[in-house]
């Protein structure tokens, strides 16, 4: 899928300094880049975003870092990242993965036990209420394509960001008015119904605080993608980058978020989660997602707001189908989230089900073949992990009481020591993966992961039937040795080259919609999955809050969701992605030729009026 540029760019048809989508800019920008350093093709943020031209393909892929020279390897790959992304969008990335991403969202994930498990909530809805609170990255599909059909103040992902700011800014504050007004403690002297109350409100100040880091996300994932496919030998190296700074953030938030939840100090962590969530906004607004400026002249735009909201009523027009498709896909996991956590579990499943098909078929007629396959891989390997991750996290912060001589861990070990260790092997992970899994190609990485992921949950079957302490592994060590690295380590191996596969899909100008979709897609499933995890939960009897807890069925459904499954169905899935090499094409859009008709015409029409049409992210859908 990641072509050579100059199909978008039509030999003769269009002023290389014109027309210029976020993420394409000049060769000689380009060449200033590599020649002068990082950053240097970015002094006009309007129409840079660190890549183009038709010589870049001939680049180096940047160099992982090394163990023996840890330092200087790691400047080395920044400095050569640089060379295919500008430093502009690498410093806005860099602040969002590390304070949004792996901050205030890995807080408000964090807290989800703790927070809920005080208010007397029980396993199963717990993971209803962080269903919800995952929503918004099921919306992806919505929020990219909204973003790119409705330029807001002539741009299209800048006041989009900020708006995803302000709202996660309203969530802190409304957390912080409640628990300083004494709101919490209120709600628990008054009885269940005002602590349902409570929590449901929480539960919507943590999912716009979840809305702020998927938009910053997607917007970021768009620009990235489209920039992989004008240079494909840059390979999964700004996925590392992304990681990195990700796991940067997770590895700070977790070292302050078990012991003031032990304290029950929630307030602290509120104020901290205002801080993070602000600090995208000054780089957002000084325009370090760096694109190209619309104006309501451009063929086929219309005005919505006087001029602050433009509609590219040209583009809507042309390609209702698609659109509606992926509108839908994006408001489906709100409306599915809400129906499950407040209506009911089985109708919800039941119509989640429903979706699933439909957006499968209607994916078939609208794609290609060779989109179509690796689309039903990523469905398969979203649904086949069934969480347990709720009843787990219950079991193993109960009390004395809750479950005799069970592990008895607090917030600040499950929390932050094991936290911290993972975040490390993830770091690790990262650089692993870079420095020998990057080679491999796509269907050995993704068996391999899912083989070691799937064994890695015998750890929590072997604590729960206690089967460490006759070895004489106490739980702790024994929890620290397996789960948190294991699990952490198959996370980051799964994550990477999924990413990879997730952005190889798209095809040329409209990379953001396609990736939107695509992430929107596993995103759903995942938190279909989860929804059943949910269900099972309560639907085997298990007893997780208040005295004598039951536990039992827990391991037996951790063999089934968590091994047996994603061994059953996610290998077979691996067989429907291309045994291609992650630099390589994962498919051939040109061959496809599916844009290509589509393509010409609009060459044609922009020949005629003496318009050089943009090359928005569904300019070749149909």
């Amino acid at each position: 899928m990641n072509i050579d540029p100059s199909p978008l760019l039509e030999d003769g048809d269009r002023d290389p300094s014109e027309g210029l989508e976020a993420g394409q800019d000049t060769g000689e920008s380009r060449g200033a880049a590599v020649s002068q350093g990082a950053g240097k093709a970015d002094a006009d943020a309007g129409a840079d975003a660190g890549g183009g031209g038709d010589d870049d393909n001939a680049l180096p892929a940047p160099e992982p870092p090394t163990w023996r020279h840890p330092v200087k390897s790691t400047l080395n790959f920044f400095y050569d990242l640089s060379g295919f992304f500008s430093w502009q969008f690498l410093s806005w990335l860099g602040v969002v993965q590390t304070c949004v991403s792996g901050g205030v969202f890995a807080l408000v994930m964090s807290l989800g036990l703790p927070l809920f498990k005080q208010l007397g909530i029980g396993a199963s809805r717990q993971q209803l209420y962080m269903t919800m609170i995952m929503s918004p990255w099921a919306m992806k599909p919505f929020i990219g394509v909204a973003s790119d059909l409705f330029p807001i103040g002539g741009y299209n992902k800048k006041w989009f960001a900020f708006y995803s700011i302000l709202i996660g800014l309203l969530g802190c504050v409304v957390l912080l008015a409640f628990y300083h007004g004494g709101a919490v403690k209120s709600a628990i002297d008054q009885g269940q119904d005002s602590v349902q109350h409570f929590a449901d409100i929480a539960v919507i100040c943590f999912t716009a605080v979840s809305y702020e880091a998927s938009t910053l996300d997607i917007l970021g994932e768009g620009k990235y993608s489209e920039l992989m496919r004008l240079y494909p030998q840059s390979g999964s190296s700004i996925i590392t980058y992304k990681f990195g700074w990700s796991l940067l953030g997770s590895l700070v938030t977790q070292m302050y978020v078990g012991p003031l939840s032990d304290a029950g100090h929630f307030h602290v962590l509120f104020w901290i989660a205002l801080a993070l969530a602000i600090t995208p906004l000054y780089p957002t607004l000084v325009g370090w997602i760096p694109e190209k400026l619309r104006t309501s002249e451009e063929a086929g735009m219309a005005k919505v707001c006087n001029k602050w909201c433009l509609f590219d009523k040209g583009q809507y027009q042309e390609k209702k189908t698609p659109f509606i498709l992926i509108t839908l896909c994006g408001l489906a996991a709100p409306i599915l989230a809400a129906v499950t956590t407040y209506a009911d579990l089985a109708v919800g499943l039941a119509v989640s089900a429903v979706m699933i098909v439909g957006f499968t078929v209607a994916t078939y007629y609208i794609f290609p073949r060779a989109f179509f396959w690796p689309f039903v891989a990523v469905v398969l390997f979203s649904m086949d992990w069934i969480s347990m991750g709720s009843a787990l996290g219950y079991y193993y912060t109960a009390s004395e009481k809750c479950v005799p001589g069970g592990p008895n861990f607090n917030y600040t070990y499950y929390i932050t020591v094991t936290g911290v260790v993972g975040s490390v092997v993830n770091f690790i992970a990262v650089i692993l993966y870079q420095n020998t899994l990057s080679s491999w190609r796509f269907r050995p990485v993704l068996i391999f992961t899912i083989v070691i992921g799937s064994l890695a949950s015998m750890v929590d079957v072997v604590i729960i039937m206690r089967w460490n302490l006759m070895l004489g592994i106490p739980d702790h060590v024994f929890f620290l040795l397996g789960n948190a690295i294991f699990e952490n380590l198959i996370g980051i191996l799964w994550s990477i080259p999924s990413s990879s596969i997730y952005a190889k899909m798209a095809p040329p100008g409209m990379e953001s919609a396609v990736f939107a979709y695509t992430v929107g897609i596993a995103n759903f499933c995942s938190m279909v999955s989860t929804l059943i995890g949910s269900g099972a939960i309560q639907w085997s009897g298990m007893k997780t809050l208040g005295d004598n807890c039951d536990f039992e069925s827990l391991p037996y459904l951790i063999v089934l969701c968590q091994i047996l499954i994603p061994m059953v169905l996610g290998i077979p899935a691996c067989f429907l992605i291309p045994n291609v090499l992650q630099t390589e094409h994962l498919i051939d859009w040109e061959k496809e030729g599916w844009y290509e008709d589509r393509q010409d015409r609009e060459g044609h029409e922009s020949e005629k009026d003496g318009f050089a049409e943009d090359s928005r992210i569904e300019s070749h859908l149909l």
